[in-house]
Formats: structure tokens, sequence, C-alpha cells
């Protein structure tokens, strides 16, 4: 069996999806707290293994694996069940197409590096820099609901990529006090998603340091 390694901060919604995907693989991992808060993931160790800077970053075999999506990529590939990403070409789109929306087009505008740089470098005050928040997630949302379609998942019957992706950007809108009465697809797949214990045990809340 591969030996992993999750170097993940326990709020970041790009490490929450990558701990949504091995659960939902039943793979067992090993996670390593990386605080963005304090800077740890600009040390001369990690960014040896990870020339971004980022989380999260898989180390698989020894192997770093960087890019959330390129990680879950990873994990079907190499454990391809259950599926995160289907298989059919049509299928295959509309499930990338939709974890798009959240991966890049929601939250590389609202990440922390962005938010200091507003704040840091430009002068924005914290109200505005919650309207720059809200925007972007109001955007995505507004695209997102429309292509929700009527399974109990984005991914349809089962969860899948798109799921991974949703759920914590549905967290970080209600961090964000966004409001979500006007997407009521998306609120009840995210509901069904929390029922389900792999993203249970991916919370922010489950995994935070004590």
């Amino acid at each position: 069996m591969t030996a992993l390694i999750l170097h993940d901060y326990f709020r970041s919604s790009a490490s929450f999806r990558v701990r949504i995907a091995l659960n939902l693989k039943g793979l067992d991992y090993e996670r390593v707290e990386v605080s963005l808060i304090a800077g740890e993931q600009k040390s001369d160790a990690y960014l040896a293994q990870n020339a971004q800077g980022f989380v999260p970053m898989l180390v698989a075999d020894g192997e770093p694996i960087i890019q959330s999506l390129a990680i879950i990529d990873w994990l079907d590939r190499a454990h391809p069940e259950p599926r995160l990403i289907p298989d059919d070409p049509m299928a295959r789109a509309v499930a990338l197409a939709q974890a798009y929306v959240v991966a890049c087009d929601i939250h590389p505008l609202n990440n922390l590096r962005v938010l200091k740089y507003l704040t840091r470098d430009l002068g924005l005050n914290e109200q505005t820099k919650d309207r720059w928040i809200a925007e972007w997630i109001l955007q995505g949302f507004d695209a997102l609901e429309a292509m929700a379609g009527d399974g109990p998942y984005l991914g349809g019957d089962e969860p899948g990529i798109a799921d991974c992706c949703l759920v914590p950007q549905m967290y970080n809108a209600r961090r964000f006090e966004v409001p979500l009465d006007h997407y009521p697809r998306l609120m009840e797949i995210d509901a069904a998603c929390m029922e389900h214990e792999a993203f249970r045990r991916a919370h922010p809340d489950a995994v935070k340091p004590a």
C-alpha cells in the first residue's frame, strides 16, 4: 500500500477538498499541519518539495503531488474506486466544469494570500474586503446553482469531484457570512454531503489543532 502524507492546513478549502477525496476513497493517510498563519508554507524545507509554497501537498511514497485537483485526479487513477471523476467524456466534462467553477473562478480570488494583498498592499478596509469575498462567491454560486442537476449530489447519485469542491466553498461562504438563501439546491447538496462520514471527518472542526 502506498504511504500517503498530506501536508495541509485545517481551514484551507483546497486541503478540505483533498481530505474529502481521501476519505471517500477509504485511504489511510498521515496529516501534517502546515500553519498558513505562521507562514510555515514558506519554510525552506517545505519549498524544497513544493516550489509554490501552497497547501495541500500529498506525498505518495516520497513523491510530492501539489494542487488539489491534480491530487484528486492522481487519487482517481491510483485508486479507481469509487470514481470521483467520471470516465464517460461528457459526464467527465460536466463534473470538471462544476469543480472548476469553485476551484478556478471562486477560490483563487478569495484565498488568504489575495485577501492579505487587498488589505496590506492595496489598503482595502474590512467592509470592502468582505464585499470582494461575497461578490465572487455569489457569482460562482449563481452559475453552480443552475448547473446542479436533480441528483442528491453534484456528482449525481454518488459524491464526486464537484462535491469535494462545493462543500469547502459552502463552509467558506458561511464563515464570511455570505447569504445562501438563493441557492436551495446547493444547500440541499451540501446537507446531503454532510450526512456522509467522509465529509464530516474532513471538516475543519474535525481536524483543527487542539
